[in-house]
């Protein structure tokens, strides 16, 4: 069972001069099916799956934030297929990334938000979950700048089941290579933010050095944001690659979850 998916727009870059990489993409005109509560001192997006269930999933924002409607999409895309899924407001507030600002102030942006800064958040949506939701074994999923908070988790909280990180790495650490949880990497092999050679890097040293499962996964062809920013119905070429990312990574959370 899917989600229904409506009509979207693909807006086009304000700034072309520096236009971002990191391009929103198709963005959806979808309602939704969960609601938003709050959690302590942030919001959150949750959905529930048809039946009870002690399995939950976070689900971690892109820079464009909490409430983009393609990410909200792939929670009860989730919460379809068995999962709570919890989408939280990690930016606590902060506006997310327009697609209109000029990217080489992109860096200021992210100041105040770090993706290895969210352990406060995370305690009180681990919190949440077990308290409210009943979840026994929670996993992680993140897109972009959540892809990144979950390669964070992956090292600093081994009570969470497994990790899935679409386009995101922490790229500043040797120490990022010590794994706790198994974790899916997916990447587009023509990714702007996240180029081929940082991920052939990432994968031979987790050879290396990773004590738990995990795999690296590059999509020929496909740009950064492709999973979750890209219609497969109004891009057929990219599809495939699309409904596979997508496959992979429910095959990856039903094994360790």
């Amino acid at each position: 069972m899917r989600p229904a998916i409506f009509r979207s727009q693909k807006p086009k870059m304000a700034n072309e001069a520096k236009p971002c990489p990191c391009d929103i993409g198709d963005k959806m005109d979808y309602g939704g099916l969960g609601e938003e509560v709050q959690i302590e001192h942030i919001k959150a997006y949750i959905v529930k799956p048809a039946s009870s269930s002690k399995k939950a999933i976070i689900v971690i924002q892109d820079i464009y934030g909490w409430q983009l409607t393609n990410t909200r999409y792939m929670a009860d895309l989730l919460a379809s297929n068995g999962y709570i899924a919890i989408c939280p407001d990690f930016f606590v507030g902060k506006e997310p990334w327009n697609p209109s600002q000029d990217w080489s102030t992109f860096q200021d942006w992210l100041e105040d938000k770090k993706a290895t800064n969210t352990n406060r958040e995370v305690d009180a949506v681990l919190k949440y979950l077990k308290e409210q939701c009943g979840a026994s074994q929670i996993a992680a999923v993140g897109f972009c700048w959540g892809g990144t908070v979950v390669h964070h988790l992956a090292l600093q909280y081994p009570q969470i089941k497994a990790g899935v990180s679409i386009y995101g790495i922490i790229k500043d650490t040797e120490e990022r290579y010590q794994l706790h949880i198994p974790t899916l990497f997916i990447f587009g092999e023509k990714d702007a933010v996240i180029p081929l050679d940082q991920v052939t890097i990432l994968e031979k040293r987790l050879q290396e050095k990773c004590p738990v499962d995990f795999q690296v996964k590059v999509f020929p062809g496909q740009t950064h944001g492709f999973v979750h920013r890209k219609r497969e119905d109004i891009n057929p070429s990219d599809k495939p690659f699309i409904q596979e990312a997508r496959m992979d990574m429910l095959k990856w959370l039903r094994k360790y979850v």
